[in-house]
């Protein structure tokens, strides 16, 4: 077989194995998946009207909020699902299975790439149940085009590849299970600080470099332009940016921790 063919044959083997594995342990998915749905259901009908009179005409109007809300909770929702790629790459490297495939005649980066293309999976699932609670509370985009939907759906899959390559480097650098699920915590930390619940020049002054210039604000204006037809100006730009620099980053980071020598 050609070097790639083995490739190929070898990811797809990790693949299935991964998604076994969160098959048999739906716990950390749900339990990951479940954060994004709470926000969205406490802030729609806790602080609904409140924030919705504050970002809107200055009447309260629940609907609104919902539609301003969801593009952030559905780019929260992929931060939240890698964090359980992060715990389940650690968990490989520190329970000796790794050891046990470095001894077999498989692709040396056929193991990362399961992990990456099962994350990836999971986390366009995760969206699509997300996005299916928002319509159900409210949320439409009836402006959208085809073009558009297909534009937004692409931003996701690659916004959900970028952050999956950092979670895989964060896994690996981790001694543990538990310092894992801590060290992808920026990845659910940073939504919180960016344009998903109220807009960036609504906040303090100083503050307002810190939610602008990070990787979701961008990615949640462009989606929530591609959505509801607001302005995206140069956001989109950035987004991808954003989304090829992690990636970039998260992939050669992962690769050279997963071919370092094991101690």
């Amino acid at each position: 077989m050609s070097s790639l063919s083995l490739a190929v044959r070898d990811s797809s083997t990790m693949l299935r194995r991964n998604l076994l594995h969160a098959r048999r342990y739906p716990s950390l998915t749900l339990n990951v998946l479940l954060t994004p749905i709470v926000l969205l259901l406490l802030f729609v009908y806790i602080f609904g009207d409140v924030m919705s009179a504050g970002i809107g005409s200055g009447g309260a109007d629940r609907s609104e909020y919902i539609a301003y809300l969801v593009p952030g909770l559905l780019l929260m929702t992929i931060g939240s699902t890698t964090i359980g790629t992060a715990v389940s790459v650690s968990n490989d490297m520190t329970e000796g299975i790794i050891a046990r495939f470095r001894t077999m005649a498989i692709h040396r980066t056929s193991v990362i790439t399961g992990h990456v293309i099962g994350s990836v999976l999971q986390s366009i699932a995760s969206v699509v149940l997300v996005g299916a609670v928002g319509v159900a509370i409210g949320f439409r985009s009836t402006d959208a085009t085809a073009l558009e939907w297909l534009a937004a759906f692409g931003l996701l899959t690659l916004f959900a590849l970028a952050l999956t390559w950092i979670a895989v480097g964060m896994g690996m650098v981790s001694p543990n299970a538990e310092a894992a699920s801590n060290n992808a915590m920026p990845l659910i930390f940073l939504p919180l600080i960016s344009s998903a619940f109220v807009p960036v020049d609504a906040m303090p002054g100083w503050f307002q470099p810190i939610a602008e210039y990070q990787p979701f604000t961008p990615a949640i204006e462009t989606l929530r332009g591609l959505l509801l037809g607001s302005e995206i100006g140069n956001s989109g730009w950035i987004a991808i940016g954003w989304c090829l620099a992690l990636s970039a980053l998260g992939y050669y980071w992962s690769k050279a921790l997963f071919n370092r020598d094991p101690k």
